[in-house]
């Protein structure tokens, strides 16, 4: 699995100031704006990780480049006066996939559990290297907690960024193929 590869961080950061500044924090002070990034993060983080599950797809997507952000700042009506601008080169490493899938694991709890569940699983576990949080009872990471369990202040700040109405523009574009990856279906995932 590609997710101790930094390989995938160009990505994963790029993706996640997408997200961030698209559905911004749900009041303006600074923890709120990174309680909010932090979710974001980590379900990009996720989706990033099952879009590109073994080191040599994400060595791939670092040479070739993930797509850019264009058809999701269309979608949103937030495409940039001027994209040849320096400061908007970030946008070069925005993958829409990413981004659509993290969206969908932000607006369901129970898609977002099985996304988690299936990195997990896939992430080889070893003992005996140290890893930055320790493995909660039943093997699912403390890094996800944010995205699994977010307290009232998460969702305090997180009020965009979760909202399933918003955010059906962005997760409609590629939700089947992740529904298809997890083995879930619509029926039981509304359910």
């Amino acid at each position: 699995m590609a997710g101790p590869s930094v390989e995938l961080s160009p990505v994963i950061a790029a993706s996640t100031h997408w997200l961030s500044r698209a559905y911004p924090a749900g009041t303006p002070d600074t923890i709120a704006h990174t309680l909010s990034e932090l979710q974001a993060r980590q379900a990009v983080t996720v989706a990033a990780w099952l879009r590109y599950p073994t080191e040599m797809d994400a060595a791939l997507v670092a040479i070739a480049g993930p797509g850019g952000s264009a058809v999701l700042d269309w979608r949103v009506g937030s495409e940039p006066e001027d994209e040849e601008a320096e400061e908007e080169g970030w946008r070069t490493w925005v993958d829409e996939v990413v981004v659509s899938w993290a969206a969908c694991l932000l607006a369901d709890p129970m898609l977002a559990r099985r996304g988690v569940d299936a990195v997990a699983a896939a992430v080889p576990y070893d003992g005996d290297r140290p890893s930055p949080q320790p493995r909660r009872a039943g093997g699912l990471p403390n890094e996800f907690r944010r995205l699994l369990n977010p307290d009232q202040r998460d969702r305090d700040a997180s009020v965009l960024l979760r909202h399933p109405d918003l955010l059906e523009p962005i997760a409609e574009l590629h939700r089947d193929t992740l529904l298809y990856l997890l083995g879930a279906d619509q029926v039981e995932i509304a359910a």
